[in-house]
């Protein structure tokens, strides 16, 4: 009985600490009220304004950076800054690229330390990981970044390992100081990790005239869209998105769309 209340005890006090130390290294952001233009799903933002005609590139990354230089180069050459939300493993293992994006003024941000799953995939409700598990694997996350020399934004923003979480982790992530983002649905651009043999493949032209289509069709086109391409993928998957970037970026601007980081589309950005 003693080792239960103690456990217990243990457990709520490692809890406070984690939620004291986040939330007092950052300043809150306020959880968006009903006059806010943004488009939340389970407690994260999914999608900025869709009356602006802008829309943010985001890119998450655990495994593979195959298309890293790509990308970079990409968004060099047309003076846009994405956000990319990696793990830990991915922070770990390419430091000097990770370094390279926030020197070049991309918004850099965790995607979890190892890539957990949070929530059963049928049963969304039901929660895969502990209060204390998602905070540790959270902070390493962030200890990650700050053991290579990045330096941690404010807004925190925190897109989940598979792009699936609940409203309990939100409350989680909020109660930590940190606000979840995910990538605006529609377009299939998140189904580019996919390989042939695979029964819900999809090739980088079908995807590309996927959002295309997707733009057209919709009432507010890709207005406020956060939208996702993998900085990496199974190598079994030749055929990559990221080197559709180029094609995509232009095409869009062409049709009057506006790039900007994911802190400006959520109003968030500090001049």
């Amino acid at each position: 009985m003693k080792n239960i209340l103690f456990t217990l005890i243990l457990s709520l006090f490692t809890s406070v600490v984690y939620s004291y130390n986040f939330s007092n290294k950052v300043s809150q952001i306020d959880y968006l009220d009903s006059n806010d233009k943004k488009t939340m799903v389970e407690g994260g933002i999914n999608r900025g304004d869709r009356e602006k005609k802008q829309l943010s590139l985001v890119f998450t990354g655990h495994e593979f950076a195959d298309g890293a230089e790509t990308i970079m180069h990409t968004l060099k050459m047309y003076d846009v800054k994405g956000a990319f939300f990696l793990t830990g493993d991915f922070y770990r293992k390419y430091p000097e690229f990770s370094i390279r994006l926030q020197e070049s003024g991309h918004y850099l941000a965790p995607h979890s330390d190892r890539h957990l799953l949070y929530a059963d995939w049928t049963k969304r409700d039901s929660t895969l990981v502990t209060r204390i598990q998602f905070e540790e694997d959270l902070k390493d996350n962030y200890l990650a970044m700050e053991k290579i020399g990045l330096s941690v934004e404010s807004p925190r923003y925190f897109m989940p390992p598979y792009e699936w979480y609940n409203k309990e982790i939100s409350e989680w992530a909020k109660n930590m100081g940190v606000v979840i983002v995910n990538f605006t649905p529609g377009t299939t651009s998140n189904a580019d990790y996919t390989t042939p043999e695979m029964n819900n493949y999809l090739s980088s032209e079908a995807i590309y005239n996927n959002i295309l289509r997707y733009e057209e069709q919709d009432e507010n086109g890709l207005d406020g869209f956060i939208l996702l391409i993998h900085i990496g993928t199974d190598p079994k998957r030749t055929d990559k998105l990221y080197d559709r970037l180029d094609d995509l970026i232009t095409e869009l601007k062409n049709r009057g769309y506006s790039f900007v980081r994911l802190d400006e589309l959520l109003g968030e950005h500090k001049k």
